[in-house]
């Protein structure tokens, strides 16, 4: 509790002062400090005390010449019947703390988006090799997602999203965009490597500068456009180095990564204060693009086909095959979801980087899984472009 002495004025001069001032007693030191004899000392004082204070500051004990008046602020506090002490103690930074805290946080996300991704990859290649059906693999993967954050809402584990028409409206052309790229990213994994796609793959920022400079008119520093020679330098000695070369594997990886450069346009675009979360804006794109691709699905590939390929797939590899479909499609998902919730963490530039890490850890441990064979000048340009999309986020910061 704070408490003041205000002294009010009083009519004694500078000298009258001083000689009062010499002729207090010195008290002797007590743990507990009491004012005494107040009313004794300054006369016509307002004073109360309940307790004993001891004094902490006083202030502006300047006597005016020509007032010969002076105004005195004392502040003090309450002794509370012992002697304050002088002891300095570290308390934990709540800010530093709250900072370390996000630190591990987004950690978490990376670390669980990495391991997430890995696993998808592994499930999906193993599917397509024994079911080379990727359109319909790409419907399973959108369906399980919807299905999972319908029983979500429905359950009240994730509140459902807010939405109204116009969301719809500007998330569908996000749909489109995210269909294709899924669907041709699928496509290339069945006919190639998982290690070739995402090389090729990961020069996907070439393709969002140059659709942002001549389709948007955007201009990029030159440390930018310097970024992506190693990145199409990189793709281009992969791919002419690549043993196992498909035409339409490589074809495929290219569309992916134009139609995901225009999903991420889009979607900037269209999500401009919108207050849905990473999670349920990515359930709902789920949900979009799920009603976009199934009768796609259904005209190029067709049911019959399906029944025959799944027939030998099951025959071929056991039971097993049910778990490896289900699991690609549910970890398609979690991988997926968990990238847009860091998204609400993280700024762009630090997801940028943490793509690039993924697709490091998913080339190596596809290499290793897989056994895919790789030349020493393959893994050259794999490692330059990668290279060259780590200078281009740090370029474009």
């Amino acid at each position: 509790m704070i408490s003041s002495i205000k002294h009010f004025p009083s009519s004694f001069t500078s000298t009258d002062f001083l000689r009062k001032k010499h002729s207090i007693t010195r008290q002797q030191f007590s743990p507990l400090p009491i004012i005494k004899n107040v009313h004794n000392g300054f006369p016509n004082q307002s004073f109360s005390s309940q307790k004993p204070l001891h004094v902490a500051s006083i202030e502006n004990l300047a006597i005016s010449n020509k007032t010969q008046q002076r105004k005195t602020e004392c502040q003090a506090y309450e002794a509370d019947r012992s002697r304050p002490l002088d002891i300095n103690i570290d308390l934990p930074d709540e800010e530093a703390r709250l900072v370390a805290a996000k630190r591990i946080k987004i950690g978490i996300y990376f670390a669980t988006w990495w391991a997430l991704n890995v696993v998808f990859n592994i499930y999906n290649k193993k599917v397509l090799n024994a079911f080379p059906f990727p359109w319909l693999t790409s419907t399973l993967s959108l369906a399980a997602g919807s299905l999972m954050m319908l029983i979500s809402w429905a359950t009240r584990v994730a509140d459902a999203p807010k939405t109204d028409f116009e969301f719809w409206k500007t998330l569908f052309p996000v749909a489109v965009a995210h269909t294709i790229g899924h669907v041709a990213a699928t496509v290339s994994m069945s006919k190639v490597a998982v290690s070739f796609t995402h090389i090729i793959k990961s020069g996907e920022p070439a393709f969002s500068v140059l659709v942002s400079r001549f389709l948007l008119g955007e201009a990029f520093p030159l440390p930018v456009y310097l970024s992506l020679l190693p990145i199409i330098g990189g793709c281009a000695l992969s791919a002419v180095t690549e043993l196992n070369f498909n035409m339409t594997g490589f074809m495929g990886a290219m569309i992916s990564n134009l139609a995901f450069v225009f999903r991420n346009i889009f979607s900037k675009k269209g999500m401009k204060g919108n207050s849905v979360s990473g999670m349920n804006y990515y359930a709902c794109l789920s949900m979009l693009s799920l009603l976009i691709l199934t009768p796609f699905a259904i005209a190029v590939e067709g049911p019959q086909l399906w029944a025959v390929g799944w027939q030998k797939a099951v025959s071929q590899i056991g039971p097993n095959f049910v778990w490896w479909v289900v699991a690609q499609s549910v970890f398609y998902h979690l991988y997926n979801q968990v990238s847009y919730m860091s998204l609400d963490q993280i700024s762009p530039l630090t997801f940028s980087i943490g793509n690039t890490m993924k697709r490091i850890s998913v080339i190596v441990s596809s290499i290793i899984i897989f056994h895919t064979p790789v030349q020493p000048v393959n893994a050259l340009g794999a490692a330059i472009a990668i290279l060259g999309t780590f200078l281009y986020s740090q370029a474009k910061q």
